[in-house]
């Protein structure tokens, strides 16, 4: 769950790095105003809308530190320059490892029973085994 007060700080960030006011963020964004002015003031919790149009229009902005403040603020691909044997790799093959390698050490200790993969696009697949 995510904890309002902390994803409304992390909001507010995101807006100060952009040199955004919440209206300005709203259209970037394209929410209606309302609905910034209601999650800066806490009334309403970020949808997964909300939060998939934030990382969509901002993509140096991590997923992972905006849903739990975690992390850092930029991807690790946009805070540091990327070196030329990174450029070569397949970002799809590699993302997949790293997958596999969270899989593989987590069944160790304990049994997967389902994977949800999240696509960019708002789809996402589900995995139970």
């Amino acid at each position: 769950m995510v904890n309002s007060a902390d994803f409304v700080y992390r909001v507010n960030k995101i807006m100060d790095y952009y040199q955004l006011s919440p209206s300005a963020f709203a259209d970037k964004i394209k929410v209606q105003r309302s609905s910034i002015s209601h999650l800066l003031s806490g009334r309403n919790k970020p949808s997964l809308d909300f939060v998939l149009k934030v990382v969509k229009e901002f993509d140096k902005v991590d997923l992972y530190w905006l849903l739990n403040g975690k992390g850092t603020f930029l991807n690790k691909i946009h805070s540091s320059s990327i070196s030329e044997p990174l450029k070569n790799k397949d970002p799809i093959q590699e993302k997949g490892q790293e997958v596999t390698d969270i899989i593989e050490s987590q069944s160790k200790f304990k049994k997967i029973e389902k994977v949800l993969l999240f696509y960019s696009d708002g789809t996402f697949k589900e995995y139970v085994q």
